[in-house]
């Protein structure tokens, strides 16, 4: 009994000096069996210990658990998230575009719910800035080859490809949203894509055509013609294999109407950046050479009247 009487006061004394040397620690008495009785635990710690620390866990965890307000769509917060994106996913959104496969939607298995305008905005941009150059290029070529055909920098050819580029992959996408959910009051079972949706899988189906402008410097028409027509038979492809798991459930005139619109428009798109024949570039000769039975009569002179003559008439 003395021993353990003896081990039960040391051990006080032990904390009683630790106490006496921080008084800042917290003291914990504790009812646990496996405590002997009597004795007392520390914590040693400063500005209220444990109690404080878990407080401010718990603080976090509620902060995190608060939902962040959704920034207006005039903020730049807003649209910032559109551009969240880094490469393996746009790489992997334009190898999508270029392999389309029935039954395979470009929204469901690549954008995932997760649309961007990062690679649309580029591949807009890129498409007319190439427009652009292949088509002084063009000229310049069609010079060598036929001296009498006048080249000067075109410059305004960025211009209007970049109007007709963006016009397009914004106005056709808010074109077909719009009756779209038109059509969403009509047909009950139908449920388009979000706007955002549309302008992004349209963008990624322009960039085959990069490629292809840069392609049609060869000089050889039929095979310009078959790029242009691969070309246009892949980018539409693509659209019509994502549209047509929305526009099955409509009536089928109302779906193919809609998807000949869309597949119309996309070949005049691509009429309206293949480059111009080289017979429309060049001058109009006029033929100067005469018939060789075409004999020439000279032109009586015409009788001159002087000034003076006149006064005395």
């Amino acid at each position: 009994m003395a021993a353990a009487d003896e081990l039960a006061f040391h051990e006080f004394e032990e904390a009683t000096n630790l106490l006496a040397e921080t008084p800042d620690v917290t003291t914990i008495s504790r009812s646990d069996p496996r405590t002997p009785e009597g004795q007392v635990a520390v914590a040693v710690g400063s500005g209220g210990g444990y109690g404080a620390e878990d407080e401010v866990e718990s603080d976090k965890t509620a902060l995190l658990q608060e939902p962040q307000p959704q920034p207006g769509f005039w903020t730049f917060s807003y649209y910032q998230s559109f551009f969240d994106v880094d490469t393996s996913q746009v790489l992997d959104r334009i190898k999508g575009s270029l392999l389309p496969r029935p039954g395979h939607s470009f929204v469901r298995h690549h954008l995932r719910n997760r649309p961007d305008l990062y690679g649309p905005f580029w591949i807009c941009a890129t498409l007319a800035f190439v427009l652009a150059v292949t088509g002084n290029l063009t000229v310049v070529l069609a010079q060598r080859r036929d001296p009498s055909i006048h080249y000067s920098p075109q410059f305004h050819k960025v211009t209007v490809a970049g109007i007709t580029i963006y016009c397009y992959a914004w106005l056709v996408p808010l074109a077909l949203w719009a009756f779209l959910q038109w059509r969403k009051g009509v047909r009950e079972r139908m449920g388009p894509y979000t706007f955002l949706e549309t302008v992004c899988f349209y963008g990624y189906s322009l960039f085959i055509f990069i490629p292809t402008v840069v392609l049609w410097l060869i000089p050889v028409p039929w095979l310009q013609w078959l790029f242009g027509a691969l070309a246009l038979a892949l980018s539409a492809a693509g659209l019509v294999f994502t549209l047509w798991p929305i526009v099955r459930e409509d009536t089928r005139l109302v779906a193919s109407m809609l998807l000949s619109a869309v597949v119309l428009l996309h070949a005049l798109l691509a009429m309206g950046c293949k480059p111009l024949p080289l017979e429309h570039m060049a001058p109009a000769h006029q033929d100067t050479s005469l018939h060789p039975n075409v004999v020439l009569t000279p032109t009586p002179p015409r009788p001159m009247i002087t000034e003076g003559l006149r006064l005395q008439v």
